[in-house]
């Protein structure tokens, strides 16, 4: 499975517990760590738990498991380590904080129908 296919499933994994302002960021052409990073919000402590959760559960059912996870406890900022794809998710404040569509900004926003 490609970083493509990981990252429209983590897309879907995001948008159906109402994740807020999804965004990906091609990094391809900036940076060698991945591919992609996805980029969302929640409203509080339960839903980014329920968020990293969900993608955490539709990629294990293809054999897929994070390389690594942090902040899963705080909720603040959860990280999820798939190698290719890197998932962000935030609680909005901390979204706001770190703004890190401004500090990847070489990085390319993308369109999820563009990953077709």
């Amino acid at each position: 499975m490609d970083a493509k296919e990981i990252t429209k499933i983590i897309y879907k994994a995001l948008d159906d517990k109402k994740g807020e302002n999804i965004k990906i960021l091609d990094i391809s052409h900036v940076s060698v760590i991945a591919d992609y990073f996805v980029i969302a919000s929640g409203n509080n402590i339960n839903q980014v738990q329920a968020l990293a959760d969900n993608v955490k559960e539709e990629l294990f059912k293809l054999k897929l498991e994070p390389k690594n996870v942090e902040g899963y406890h705080s909720a603040s900022w959860i990280l999820l380590d798939y190698t290719d794809v890197i998932v962000h998710i935030f609680s909005k404040d901390d979204r706001i904080f770190y703004d890190l569509e401004r500090i990847w900004r070489d990085g390319r926003e993308m369109e999820i129908n563009e990953l077709d």
